[in-house]
């Protein structure tokens, strides 16, 4: 993985939230190589036209019409990203949610509202190959 330059998928229904990552990846951290699906339908196809196998993916857990549980399962499934890393973005998350989305096997999670005072520092420890489990 190129540090500097990760290639990041990230899955959200919610425009707004969409919006603001996209900013925080791009102009805040500078990254390049962001895709962003707008949905979860024909989740695994479209992650097979990719030019390039993500780095690090983030998923929304409360979309339509797949969860991002569920989109965890269909990932794990796939021999490409049966190790990939997989991390949650959500908002109304509590302390009880952290170890259901460790049970199932993400690697991490960011609590929404994505905050730019902080975002970009867990993103980079996550890309560092580091465990965050950050609830705001």
């Amino acid at each position: 993985m190129d540090t500097a330059n990760p290639r990041i998928l990230y899955v959200e229904d919610d425009m707004l939230s969409r919006s603001v990552a996209e900013i925080l990846f791009t102009q805040v951290l500078g990254f390049k190589h962001i895709t962003t699906f707008e949905n979860s339908e024909n989740f695994i196809d479209r992650l097979e036209k990719l030019e390039n196998k993500p780095d690090v993916i983030f998923l929304d857990i409360q979309m339509r019409p797949h969860d991002g549980y569920e989109l965890l399962e269909m990932l794990r499934k796939q021999p490409d990203y049966a190790d990939a890393t997989v991390v949650a973005l959500t908002a109304n998350v509590m302390a009880h949610d952290v170890e259901k989305l460790k049970q199932v096997g993400f690697n991490g999670l960011i609590g929404k509202p994505l905050m730019r005072e902080i975002f970009p520092q867990l993103v980079q420890n996550i890309i560092a190959g580091q465990a965050v489990w950050y609830i705001p």
